[in-house]
């Protein structure tokens, strides 16, 4: 259950103390760093000055980084910074996840795929996740061939992260082999192929250089120039991902 959906219970008075205790936290949070009185948090659940208290107290103890401030306008406040809401998805959005997150292989960042969404799992309740790979068992893929990674993915997907420029054998649409040094800026997806943007040396312009088209990549330890990038103000052709190489 959300934290979301608990405070809307809690303010029906439907609500046992743990889910109470998880609602004062959503609520705190929701209005951070501005304070909220004990009265008016007992107003808002439907209970006394007494047990919103005793609640805040129980919060306390267990780590939640509560403060108070006397005086008029104070109250109790918590430090959003240090505070995140639990993973609360349903069985069957983590399933779509996994579904969606089958095929990563020719994305960009297909390993932090993988390893997001084992997170995602590891922090849901066991019954949950195993009702998620229940589902996720029901579906099916059908082979298909970005499902083996290219072969320099992981060395240009460094290039972006780091802002390195990188130096590519590249093979354009017409078979032809070039090297290319290229000062990446952006990702940019057309149906089941991905691109590098970036500046080519070689072209002294904007190019997109499909990812499996890439024999071999190595990244240098030269610092790339900071380009703006958006897709309006890229060539006509790229932005229609008809992508020029």
């Amino acid at each position: 259950m959300g934290l979301r959906r608990v405070a809307e219970r809690a303010i029906l008075g439907d609500v046992n103390r743990t889910d109470r205790l998880y609602a004062l936290v959503e609520e705190l949070r929701a209005v951070a760093p501005r304070p909220r009185t004990a009265r008016q948090l007992a107003e808002r659940f439907e209970v006394s000055v007494r047990t919103i208290e005793r609640d805040l107290g129980a919060l306390l103890e267990a780590g939640v980084p509560l403060y108070a401030s006397p005086g008029p306008g104070g109250g109790y406040a918590i430090d959003k910074a240090h505070t995140l809401p639990p993973v609360n998805f349903t069985a069957d959005e983590a399933a779509a996840l996994a579904i969606a997150l089958a095929r990563p292989a020719a994305s960009p960042l297909s390993g932090a795929l993988r390893s997001a969404l084992r997170k995602v799992v590891g922090a849901m309740p066991v019954e949950g996740a195993e009702a998620a790979q229940r589902l996720v068992g029901r579906v099916g893929l059908f082979p298909h061939p970005t499902d083996v990674p290219p072969p320099a993915a992981r060395a240009v997907e460094h290039a972006v992260l780091t802002g390195r420029v990188v130096e590519l054998a590249y093979e354009d649409r017409h078979g032809r082999a070039t090297a290319r040094a290229v000062e990446p800026m952006a990702f940019v997806g057309s149906g089941n192929a991905w691109y590098l943007v970036g500046h080519c040396r070689l072209r002294h312009d904007t190019r997109a250089f499909r990812l499996d088209r890439i024999a071999e990549a190595r990244v240098t330890d030269e610092r790339a120039p900071e380009r703006e990038w958006s897709p309006e103000g890229m060539p006509e052709a790229v932005r229609r991902l008809q992508l020029v190489d």
